[in-house]
């Protein structure tokens, strides 16, 4: 059917199409530089598998505690007015825009033997953070949290009080109508948010290796793997990056109903 607009023009369709090209073109040379006869080989060597499985269960579980603590956050958000609402907000999407080695150096300062929260939980418990699998779950927490607490958010705000409010007038109170209203109505956003969550922490480097180093077993998370593999084998750094953008595009398959169906 033709559009009833005319043909997009040249000066739209020239920059989307380098835009496009930019985003695909490293991916598929990757792919195509990949040594396919060698991959089953490095996809069974024994640190691809305890780092892919260190990745799996440290971002499962960053997720679950982002699912815990990050869907009430996001409804106070959307849904109570308090003075200083938009500078929660900001301090909340801070981790955003803030470089991961900084996000690193900021939870050592916070969390480390001798930080702020560290070195009274290290008195007390005789447990530290950093240079552990737990450690690795907190920074993934740090970084991923922001994520899910703006998609969930989003989520409640398209549901609207308006259906609060009528939960309220038939006698529910806050929490009832955030059981049975807020997060039915929201939940396709609060599953989408927690995946991108999870993807976060899947992918995640910079802070995971500054404020936990890269043991094998214990801290070394895919990504950190990748890093170091390279600097040996770039044929098996390759490998490994392959498994990654596998993972990758099958979180976005799981949205595709929400972030890539046709309108």
């Amino acid at each position: 059917m033709r559009d009833p607009l005319g043909r997009a023009p040249a000066v739209l369709l020239v920059p989307a199409a380098l835009a496009t090209a930019l985003l695909v073109v490293p991916l598929a040379a990757m792919v195509a530089a990949t040594t396919w006869s060698g991959l089953p080989a490095q996809l069974r060597s024994e640190p691809l598998r305890e780092a892919l499985w260190l990745s799996l269960t440290t971002a499962t579980a960053a997720a679950l505690i982002c699912l815990v603590l990050g869907l009430p956050l996001a409804w106070v958000l959307a849904r109570i007015d308090f003075p200083g609402r938009s500078v929660v907000r900001a301090l909340v999407s801070v981790p955003l825009v803030l470089p991961p080695v900084v996000a690193g150096v900021a939870l050592r300062t916070a969390f480390g033997r001798r930080g702020l929260l560290g070195e009274p939980i290290l008195e007390l418990t005789g447990f530290s953070f950093p240079f552990t699998t737990w450690g690795v779950v907190l920074s993934h927490v740090f970084v991923a949290l922001p994520f899910v607490v703006i998609s969930v958010e989003g989520a409640f705000r398209a549901a609207g009080r308006e259906y609060d409010a009528a939960a309220a007038t038939l006698g529910a109170g806050r929490w009832t109508a955030f059981r049975r209203v807020s997060v039915p109505l929201a939940l396709p956003g609060i599953v989408a948010g927690l995946v991108l969550g999870w993807a976060r922490a899947l992918g995640e480097f910079g802070a995971t290796i500054t404020f936990n180093g890269n043991y094998p077993g214990t801290t070394q998370v895919m990504p950190n793997l990748i890093y170091v593999t390279r600097q040996s084998d770039q044929d098996a750094a390759l490998a490994l990056s392959l498994v990654m953008l596998l993972v990758s595009v099958a979180v976005l398959l799981l949205l595709r109903d929400r972030w890539l169906g046709t309108p």
